[in-house]
């Protein structure tokens, strides 16, 4: 086969992005409207493509051409999913989290690599009332939404529960995934200047609900702490018979993160980068995911592991966090 016809190198990249259980045969000749017999020639490059059915399987598939022709110039193209939207819904936001969870498991072989910035994004949907915090906050202070500009926070009025639910479908499907994961103080901290902001700032309808989400935030921070020292990731009150997923939990004390998060899914990678504190990124390019991944196991060589083993240096990482809880605490 001759690899350096664009064509094949094509096809290569769908084949590399579906799951083992699709067929790419069956896929693009469904997609083009044509025989199986005439995708398989179309496949091995013993037909050429159109322009239209280029574009056609592009968009379905979402591939660079510049990345399958392979040009060696400076540009690297990236999907923004948000890029069209003309409001924000945060319960759409975690749709189309749930979305990317449900297609990651599908492959048989797959890690993630987080590079936090701020606590996991699923874990705060381990409990209701940081949950209900968080959406609540995402979305008035981080997205501006407009139905949260003149309203205060409270947990009997904004309790969230469509997006909790959600949240929990998302750490199900996460706790499926091995992971290796790079945290900093500042992942911990970032929520609790939040609490502190809108605590200062007046943003709290009662002050009761303060301690109620302060302490929410501790039995999540608690669960953190049991998976990490297991070395597995799994819910609050699951059994022994639940798949656990493998967690490398690591700590860097000098680098804070960005929320990025490398897949390895079979054969190929993709990174998800942050923009706009919450929106992501995503790109397949083997340079620029080449790079990002070396750039992040140099991070992970730098920092100390703290899940399995290392309880004296977890519990100093932990502790510390709860002790900067309890101050805030009214």
């Amino acid at each position: 086969m001759d690899t350096a016809n664009p064509q094949l190198l094509f096809f290569q990249h769908i084949k590399a992005s579906l799951p083992s259980h699709i067929s790419m045969v069956d896929e693009v000749a469904e997609l083009l409207h044509i025989s199986n017999d005439s995708a398989y020639r179309r496949i091995r490059a013993e037909k050429e493509i159109s322009l239209t059915e280029l574009k056609t399987l592009s968009e379905h598939y979402k591939i660079s051409i510049d990345q399958v022709l392979q040009l060696q110039n400076e540009m690297v193209v990236f999907r923004a999913p948000e890029i069209n939207e003309e409001r924000f819904e945060f319960s759409d936001y975690l749709k189309a989290m749930l979305e990317y969870m449900k297609y990651f498991n599908t492959f048989p072989n797959k890690k993630m690599h987080y590079f936090c910035k701020d606590i996991t994004f699923f874990h705060f949907y381990l409990f209701p009332e940081i949950a209900a915090f968080k959406t609540f906050f995402w979305s008035k202070t981080i997205k501006d939404h407009p139905d949260y500009r003149s309203k205060l926070f409270s947990l009997e009025e904004y309790p969230m529960l469509d997006c909790f639910q959600l949240g929990q479908e998302i750490i199900k499907e996460y706790n499926k995934i091995p992971s290796l994961e790079l945290w900093n103080a500042e992942s911990i901290i970032s929520t609790i200047s939040q609490i502190q902001y809108y605590k200062d700032g007046g943003y709290f309808k009662h002050k009761e609900d303060v301690n109620i989400i302060i302490e929410s935030f501790q039995k999540c921070l608690d669960h953190i702490q049991l998976e990490v020292e297991k070395g597995i990731k799994f819910m609050p009150g699951d059994n022994e018979i639940v798949y656990r997923a493998p967690l490398q939990f690591y700590v860097n004390e000098v680098i804070i993160g960005s929320n990025t998060i490398l897949m390895e899914l079979n054969e190929m990678k993709l990174s998800f980068v942050t923009y706009n504190v919450l929106s992501y990124l995503i790109t397949k390019d083997e340079r620029f995911t080449q790079k990002a991944f070396e750039n992040f196991f140099t991070l992970v060589s730098r920092s100390h592991q703290i899940s399995g083993t290392g309880e004296k240096e977890r519990n100093k990482f932990f502790n510390k966090m709860r002790e900067k809880m309890d101050s805030l605490k009214v």
